[in-house]
């Protein structure tokens, strides 16, 4: 049975915060409010975590994971990005975007695409979630909560509850949006919009 837990929308308790990133380091799966909707996550190492998302969203081995960062320089550490891009990317976070990006050696090979070797980083504006990253020290494995079949994402914390009680352990309560992210694929060095979402596509349109 998933914990439940109840953290406050603009001063996360730091005793809360602390026990959901316990839970996470002891390699538990979490669903968790972000900027745009709810996502579910692990830490990096956490192997029976990404599977697990992978059951719960029925994800072949071609899905693009994300990284959810605290910060810009965290993000760094995990992709290569060029200067032409750097300023576009700087600009955008953090915001509702989930940008491709080739990746550097410190991300696990499990969690890149098979054949581009790339892999997605964003940086949430959402509160409680910069709250657990930056009590938590590195990034987390994160995908939407869009469960199969569905067309609109999960955004209610206790609907989570009920629907994956026995899939995760632990839901965090929090506001969130109703979109996806807007995906944006830099790997190749040009803007290639993947999915229009919560954030303004036209700024990496020509």
């Amino acid at each position: 049975m998933a914990k439940y837990f109840d953290v406050h929308p603009d001063n996360p308790q730091p005793r809360t915060i602390s026990q959901i990133v316990q839970l996470i380091r002891e390699d538990g799966l979490i669903a968790y409010p972000t900027d745009s909707c709810f996502g579910l996550g692990c830490r990096m190492g956490n192997k029976d975590g990404l599977d697990r998302i992978r059951s719960i969203r029925h994800l072949d081995d071609k899905h693009h994971f994300t990284l959810m960062c605290h910060d810009f320089a965290q993000l760094g550490q995990f992709v290569q990005i060029n200067n032409a891009l750097f300023r576009a990317v700087k600009a955008s976070t953090p915001g509702p975007y989930t940008f491709i990006l080739p990746a550097t050696k410190e991300v696990p090979r499990r969690l890149l695409h098979p054949k581009k070797k790339t892999v997605g980083v964003r940086i949430t504006a959402h509160t409680t979630a910069q709250a657990i990253l930056a009590e938590l020290g590195e990034p987390l494995v994160t995908s939407t909560l869009l469960l199969p079949g569905e067309v609109e994402p999960m955004t209610q914390a206790w609907e989570i509850k009920e629907a994956l009680d026995h899939a995760v352990d632990a839901v965090v309560e929090g506001e969130c949006g109703t979109e996806p992210t807007t995906v944006v694929d830099l790997s190749e060095g040009v803007p290639e919009i993947l999915r229009v979402g919560a954030g303004d596509p036209g700024r990496f349109s020509d």
